[in-house]
C-alpha cells in the first residue's frame, strides 16, 4: 500500500514538473524556438511524472487513487497543450528550414 508520504512526494514532484512545463510553454509561445532543450526537458519531466503517478496508483487506496488520477489528468492536459504548440525548431513561420 502506498504511504501518505509517498503520495505527497509524488504530488509535489508532479506540481514541480507542471510549474516548469508551464514556464517553458509560456516561453515557447513568446520566444518561439530559442529554448528547445528546456522545452524537451519539460515534456520529459511531465512524461516521467505521468509514469510515476501510474505506478504509485497501483498500490494506492481508493482516496489516493482519486487524487493521483486528478493529477494525471492535469499532467496529460499540459502535455497535450505542449504537443499542440508549434514548437518544431525546423519550422519557422510555417516553413521548413
Amino acid at each position: 500500500m502506498a504511504t501518505r508520504n509517498s503520495v505527497d512526494e509524488c504530488i509535489q514532484k508532479c506540481e514541480d514538473a507542471i510549474r516548469y512545463a508551464q514556464e517553458q510553454y509560456k516561453s515557447g509561445t513568446q520566444q518561439e524556438h530559442y529554448h528547445d532543450v528546456e522545452y524537451t526537458q519539460a515534456m520529459q519531466q511531465l512524461e516521467a511524472a505521468v509514469n510515476d503517478v501510474a505506478h504509485l496508483a497501483n498500490s494506492a487506496n481508493s482516496q489516493q487513487r482519486e487524487q493521483l488520477h486528478r493529477m494525471r489528468l492535469q499532467l496529460q492536459a499540459l502535455q497535450n497543450e505542449m504537443i499542440l504548440l508549434d514548437h518544431d525548431p525546423n519550422v519557422v513561420g510555417g516553413k521548413l528550414h
